[in-house]
């Protein structure tokens, strides 16, 4: 008997890290699309501020001709 009430309290415990892991996972993946979209919106603004530059450049450049 006290081997049978062994493997159950394993299998729960089992049991109880799979669901865990797998929670675990899906937080990971949805942090990896956060992060994902997260870089692309700097990788935009980046792109945004590099053309605000030479804009202003180019303006300034015509300003003294």
């Amino acid at each position: 008997i006290w081997n049978q009430e062994l493997r159950d309290m394993v299998d729960t415990k089992n049991e109880q890290q799979d669901k865990e892991n797998k929670e675990l996972k899906k937080k990971v993946r949805e942090l990896e699309k956060e992060l994902h979209r997260k870089e692309k919106a700097l990788a935009e603004a980046a792109a945004l501020l590099v053309l605000k530059k030479k804009l202003n450049a180019l303006t300034k450049e015509n300003e003294d001709d």
